[in-house]
């Protein structure tokens, strides 16, 4: 008997896809007749449309990964097939995400009211239990008579017209469904950012601010087309952006490179939106701004970019690299802001929905003047206990063997002269979804420090307690959890209450002694880092200025220079257990020393060059060390044996001379740019 010969895997697909269509038109039909149902057939549709849903993107997922080369037999018009699929799936899955939408609207909106009675019946003893979840946007009028009088003074004489930026799903009740392009008709303007509007059909609700820009009708068609081809970064480059911030600064409108990627995360909100309906994530979680940045500029905004020496307007010499000549080594850059941060914890974060994994929860922070990054993206992991999963805390000083990746102490040094600047710091965590495997990072709220008042003097040195915004540091009036404050009406003892739920990031700023000033006072002008690696920085850059500076036979010389410490150091900073390897064999080395070597500046220099040949060099050419990938347990976890194993027989064999001669010991084949310094290649240029 002969065997039965395998299907081609895109026919298959495509016969699934046909079998979901049917399933989803069926499903359709069903639901037109959900007015005239009982409450729990329109929960059974409900629950059936949010499984459709997960096959259709288990297909999609499918689909995406499929190749031309899995075909047993050539296919005619292979990609315009696997685009028809494609496009089916997506079709399918935005009638499945409304249909959801319209039929939960009754039912799981009275759970929720339900389930917020109950819990503001909660005392403050039950906050670290107590059950997330994933409300609408709309915050209620305010019960008190002071909250009218304000609403009704913003009130309008005549309707004004806006168009729609994005999709907006309903999940509340008084809400408004619409879509991108749609012409919307404002009815009155509230000041917490919820506007009453009309849509064409005649239908009023409450929309987000955030989501509209004025109509003018001779772009009707424009739009129209956007709308159609998915066109969502031009019908949002022209919109105007207002920084939420403690200081309030007025955001400007932007056209660099990276807010390219700032409007990519903008545009992801659907995905998210799509999340949220399903109750996997709380409603102000956004796609992550700055991982945008950090995945999309290249290197703009990593360290390793702000570690590199800038040049002068002529490009002729060096502006943040200069020789002192008397005390033998690169000349001190005092800067407007030189301070030390310490992150302590984050309280009250709203939990994912079992549906996504979280792999890392973590902070990443910035310089920022209300419209564009001024720094590197620098990241700190948070750390978390099972019992209180609503908080994370961080490591105040990070010694010994932990990760400086955990470290919560940073330095700050910026000598931007803008009176907006601040840190801005984002929550993240990133994740993979169960059910389809995609994988990918969310702002869980951020919030703008400004370091600077009104007058110019700067905020003093203490710690702050900083309440957290939902969307993204480019929206408006979002919450994390707009759950909290819908609880919060009524009573002054309710209100109080959800203030101590509302998500909130606990900080200290220190300023610098006379020791930590100058130390910081070496590193580059402009530069956010982790105060436990700030001496190997410091050891970079003075080797800079003694090869840039004092060896150099020609200052106009633009060579290569054969130096592999000043080559490599930088993929350090982008590899952090390698430069905790560097940090935790310099700590041995230095403990060997007497207190006089350790006041000569060059026998230290010396030394640490021997320490970096001798540790990071074997490590980062080692083929044993597996390529560095965020926020991969097991890939973390292989590094960080391969590196302790590496640094235990170094310490046996007093060096690392025998394993690198060892037979066993396998290493990437030899590249000339392990060994060449193209500082040319590698500096800034000076923007002013």
């Amino acid at each position: 008997m002969l065997a039965r010969r395998p299907r081609d895997p895109l026919q298959a697909l495509r016969r699934r896809g046909q079998e979901l269509k049917q399933q989803v038109d069926s499903l359709v039909t069903e639901s037109q007749l959900t007015g005239a149902l009982e409450p729990s057939k329109r929960r059974d549709i409900y629950q059936r449309c949010i499984q459709l849903k997960q096959a259709v993107d288990e297909n999609k997922n499918a689909l995406q990964k499929l190749n031309k080369a899995d075909e047993a037999a050539p296919v005619g018009n292979y990609e315009q097939r696997k685009e028809e699929e494609h496009s089916l799936l997506e079709k399918l899955a935005c009638q499945l995400q409304e249909l959801a939408v319209g039929i939960s609207r009754k039912d799981t909106l009275k759970v929720e009211a339900h389930s917020d009675k109950e819990e503001d019946d909660t005392t403050e003893d039950d906050e670290d239990e107590e059950t997330e979840e994933t409300g609408g946007e709309e915050e209620e009028s305010e019960g008190d008579e002071e909250g009218m009088q304000e609403q009704a003074s913003w009130k309008q004489a005549e309707t004004v017209t806006y168009i729609a930026l994005g999709d907006f799903a309903a999940q509340q009740a008084g809400d408004l469904t619409f879509k991108k392009g749609d012409i919307l008709h404002i009815i009155e303007k509230k000041p917490d950012g919820w506007w009453l509007a009309k849509d064409a059909e005649g239908a009023e609700g409450l929309i987000p601010r955030t989501y509209l820009e004025p109509y003018n009708k001779e772009d009707k068609l424009e739009s129209s087309e956007d709308s159609e081809e998915g066109g969502e970064e031009d019908g949002e480059e022209d919109a105007e952006v207002v920084d939420e911030t403690a200081g309030g600064a007025q955001m400007k409108q932007r056209t660099d490179s990276h807010w390219t990627a700032v409007r990519k995360a903008i545009s992801e909100i659907n995905t998210v939106d799509v999340l949220a309906t399903m109750g996997a994530i709380p409603a102000g979680f956004r796609p992550s701004t700055l991982s945008q940045l950090l995945d999309e500029a290249g290197n703009q905004f990593r360290a390793s970019y702000f570690l590199q020496p800038e040049l002068t307007t002529s490009q002729l010499s060096f502006r943040d690299l200069m020789w002192d000549a008397k005390a033998g080594t690169i000349m001190s850059r005092p800067s407007r802001v030189s301070l030390i941060l310490t992150l302590w914890s984050c309280k009250m974060i709203p939990l994912p929905g079992t549906s996504i994994q979280v792999l890392s929860r973590h902070i990443r922070l910035c310089l920022f003047d209300g419209s564009k990054v001024l720094s590197n993206i620098h990241t700190v992991r948070a750390v978390w206990q099972p019992k209180k999963p609503k908080t994370w805390t961080f490591s105040p000083q990070v010694t010994g063997i932990l990760p400086c990746l955990l470290d919560g102490d940073c330095f700050i040094r910026s000598n931007s002269s803008t009176p907006d600047l601040g840190i801005l710091f984002e929550l993240g965590i990133s994740y993979i979804r169960n059910s389809t495997g995609e994988r990918g990072e969310l702002s869980c709220g951020w919030v703008f420090l400004k370091l600077f008042d009104a007058s110019g003097v700067p905020i003093p040195a203490k710690t702050y307690e900083l309440f957290l915004n939902g969307g993204t540091p480019y929206e408006k009036g979002v919450e994390v959890d707009p759950s909290v404050s819908r609880r919060a009406q009524g009573s002054v003892f309710r209100q109080m209450i959800s203030v101590r739920r509302q998500p909130q990031l606990l900080v200290k700023l220190r300023s610098l002694n006379r020791r930590s000033r100058a130390m910081l006072s070496l590193l580059p002008e402009t530069l956010v880092g982790s105060m436990c690696s700030a001496h190997l920085l410091i050891f970079y850059r003075q080797i800079l200025g003694d090869v840039l500076l004092r060896d150099r036979t020609s200052l106009q010389s633009a060579d290569l220079i054969s130096h592999p410490v000043l080559a490599t150091f930088p993929l350090l900073l982008e590899q952090p257990d390698v430069m905790d390897a560097l940090r935790s064999s310099w700590a041995e080395k230095e403990s060997t020393l007497k207190r006089s070597e350790k006041r000569d500046k060059e026998l230290l220099k010396a030394e640490f060059l021997l320490v970096y040949h001798d540790c990071v060099l074997p490590l980062l050419h080692s083929t044993l060390l597996p390529p560095f990938r965020w926020a991969e347990e097991e890939t973390e976890a292989a590094r960080w044996k391969a590196i302790a194993d590496f640094l235990r027989q170094s310490r046996e064999n007093e060096g690392s001379l025998k394993a690198l001669l060892s037979p066993d010991g396998v290493h990437k084949p030899f590249d000339l740019s392990e060994q060449t310094y193209d500082f040319l290649g590698e500096i800034r240029k000076n923007s002013g």
